[in-house]
């Protein structure tokens, strides 16, 4: 980055916290964005977003946001909204797109309607037939709020009592819950970076899922990158992955999700377009298979954004 001119992106706010549940993480993942952009000389403020965010935010003077919000009121499309009426360009999807991904439950049905591979799902209400749709779905599901992230809220269920249980608990999350089949195979990550597939990253460790504590709190959970497959599988889950992401109309950058089920077919889960940056997220991880560094990959999400139209 040595020659570039940083002041270009004017003054860059670096927008985290929130009131969402993943709070800690997005504070977590927005010193390291802030370090990041610092270190390539961009001139950069970290903004900790509380109730009295549009004050906050023209307060700081700011000619670009770079977004590491993550959860409902960050990822959902209300900031993207709120920075669009303040006239401030920022990073990731727009708003239509950022509210589609967060919704677990439209963005499947979107990827069916595209003939995406997706595991079968139930959505769940308290009038539900527990058995039936335990059977419907194979016997094991995986339960989860449609518009929660990092795992928050998500339960396995094998019987009847299990799946109603774990919606009563999901539902404490949002008022729209899925039961999604069982994936029992391999679990991989790719970021999306403009529209390039970076590496793929698999995900493994002693949890049975990928939840919260597996995340952010284990030093268990293990990544792999370059990952051991054979070059047609990466390739294959590159296209997948660019394909779900252009089909919701996500822009600058995401991080796709996805398994492997019992045929060791792909699957995909679901799509973040503000994906975590701490010391325990993939999409650094990844980037840095591909060449970039922290700070150069930080620089990159910042330029595509000056790309975007909205």
């Amino acid at each position: 980055m040595i020659g570039q001119d940083m002041s270009r992106f004017g003054r860059v706010g670096v927008l985290c916290g929130g009131l969402s549940p993943e709070r800690p993480v997005s504070l977590q993942s927005g010193e390291a964005v802030l370090a990041g952009l610092l270190e390539a000389g961009v001139d950069a403020v970290k903004l900790d977003i509380g109730a009295d965010a549009v004050d906050q935010i023209r307060s700081a003077k700011i000619n670009r946001a770079f977004l590491v919000l993550h959860g409902p009121g960050g990822e959902d499309g209300r900031m993207q909204s709120l920075l669009e009426a303040l006239g401030i360009p920022y990073t990731g999807s727009g708003v239509a797109a950022s509210a589609l991904a967060m919704d677990k439950y439209r963005t499947k049905l979107m990827w069916r309607g595209a003939e995406l591979p997706t595991a079968a799902f139930e959505l769940l209400g308290p009038d539900t037939h527990w058995g039936e749709t335990l059977e419907k779905l194979g016997g094991k599901v995986m339960v989860k709020p449609a518009n929660e992230g990092s795992s928050l809220g998500m339960a396995i269920a094998n019987t009847a009592e299990e799946l109603q249980a774990a919606y009563v608990d999901a539902a404490t999350h949002d008022s729209i819950v899925i039961a999604e089949r069982w994936l029992p195979g391999r679990e991989f990550t790719v970021p999306v970076i403009g529209d390039q597939a970076y590496p793929p990253v698999e995900i493994s460790g002693s949890h049975e899922f990928y939840d919260y504590e597996a995340k952010y709190l284990s030093n268990s959970t293990e990544y792999v990158c370059p990952v051991r497959v054979d070059e047609a599988l990466i390739e294959e889950m590159q296209s997948v992955s660019l394909a779900a992401y252009h089909t919701l109309g996500c822009s600058g950058w995401a991080r796709i999700d996805l398994m492997m089920d019992e045929h060791d077919e792909l699957m995909l889960l679901e799509v973040n377009i503000a994906p975590g940056m701490t010391s325990h997220s993939l999409v650094p991880m990844s980037a840095k298979v591909a060449g970039l560094d922290f700070s150069q990959m930080v620089v990159k999400i910042l330029e595509i954004s000056m790309e975007a139209r909205r």
